[in-house]
C-alpha cells in the first residue's frame, strides 16, 4: 500500500534527506586519487551520528540468510559496480568514477539519495554517461505529478537514456520512501507512458536511474550485495528523494542540482 505523507511527515523528512544532502557535500571534496574508500565511509558515519541520525544502510537485511547484513554506511560502487558496493581499504584511482549512494533515518524517517563522481581527470565518455544519466533523472523528476502515471516517469528516464546510445538497468527501481527506507511503490526507470498507478499528492519516492554504458545486463558479486555490469561497463547512478505536492515535484534532497536548464 502507498502510504502518503502529511506536511508534518514532510517536514521531519526534510531533516533526513538534508543529512543525507550535506553528507555528500561533505565527501565530495575527498572523492580524488589516492583516497581510501574506508575512511570516506567512516566520515559519513561519523556526521550522520554527530547530527543526531543513523545511517540506514549499515545493517540492513537482504532478506536472505546466506547474505550478511549490509556492514557500512555507504554504497561506493567504482566504474563497473551499478550500485551496493561495500567500502574496503581500496584506494581510488585516476580516471575511475565513483557512484556514492547515502541512506540515512531521523526521527522515524528516512532519506536516500546517490550522485556519481569523476576521481581526477575521465575521459569523455565516462562525462557523457553520468551526464546523461544526471539528465535522465530530472526527466523522470518533470513527469511527476499528480495525474500522471508512475510510469510516465520510468518511459521519460528510458527514452532519454537510449536515445543517447546507454542503456538502463532492469533488475533494479527506485521505491517509495518514508517510515521505511523501501515503500511501495517500486519506481522502476523503464517502462510504457500511460502505464502503472496514478500518481497522488502527498506521495514521496526515490527516483534512481542506473544507467550502463553497455548493456542493461547485471551480475551479483561473490558479497551478495554488489551490482556489476554484466560485460564490464562502466555505470552511472544518480538519485533524488522526491515529493510529489499538488502543486507537483519537490526535491527533499539537494545534494546536486540540474545542469543545463
Amino acid at each position: 500500500m502507498i502510504q502518503k505523507k502529511t506536511e508534518q511527515d514532510i517536514a521531519v523528512m526534510r531533516e533526513s534527506n538534508q543529512i543525507v544532502s550535506d553528507v555528500h557535500r561533505l565527501l565530495t571534496p575527498h572523492v580524488r586519487p589516492g583516497a581510501r574508500v574506508s575512511e570516506l565511509d567512516a566520515m559519513a558515519e561519523d556526521f550522520i551520528r554527530a547530527n543526531g541520525a543513523k545511517p540506514a544502510f549499515k545493517g540492513y537485511s537482504s532478506g536472505s540468510k546466506s547474505i550478511p547484513p549490509f556492514p557500512a554506511t555507504l554504497c561506493v560502487s567504482i566504474d563497473d559496480e551499478v550500485v551496493h558496493g561495500i567500502p574496503t581499504d581500496r584506494v581510488l584511482e585516476e580516471g575511475q568514477i565513483v557512484s556514492i549512494d547515502v541512506g540515512t533515518e531521523k526521527n522515524g524517517f528516512f532519506g536516500d539519495g546517490a550522485m556519481t563522481l569523476p576521481v581526477g581527470t575521465v575521459d569523455g565518455e565516462k562525462l557523457r554517461l553520468m551526464r546523461v544519466t544526471k539528465e535522465s533523472l530530472y526527466r523522470g523528476i518533470e513527469k511527476a505529478v499528480p495525474g500522471n502515471h508512475l510510469h510516465d516517469v520510468s518511459a521519460a528516464i528510458q527514452e532519454h537514456v537510449e536515445d543517447n546510445g546507454f542503456s538502463v538497468v532492469r533488475d533494479l527501481v527506485g521505491h517509495g520512501i518514508g517510515k521505511s527506507l523501501h515503500e511501495e511503490q517500486p519506481v522502476p526507470n523503464f517502462g510504457r507512458a500511460g502505464t502503472g498507478p496514478r500518481l497522488e499528492a502527498g506521495v514521496t519516492i526515490a527516483i534512481e536511474p542506473m544507467v550502463n554504458y553497455g548493456s542493461f545486463k547485471v551480475r551479483i558479486a561473490a558479497n551478495g550485495w554488489t551490482v556489476l555490469t554484466r560485460d564490464a561497463s562502466p555505470s552511472a547512478h544518480f538519485e533524488h528523494t522526491v515529493y510529489i505536492s499538488k502543486d507537483g515535484p519537490v526535491l527533499l534532497t539537494n545534494h546536486f542540482e540540474r545542469e543545463n536548464g
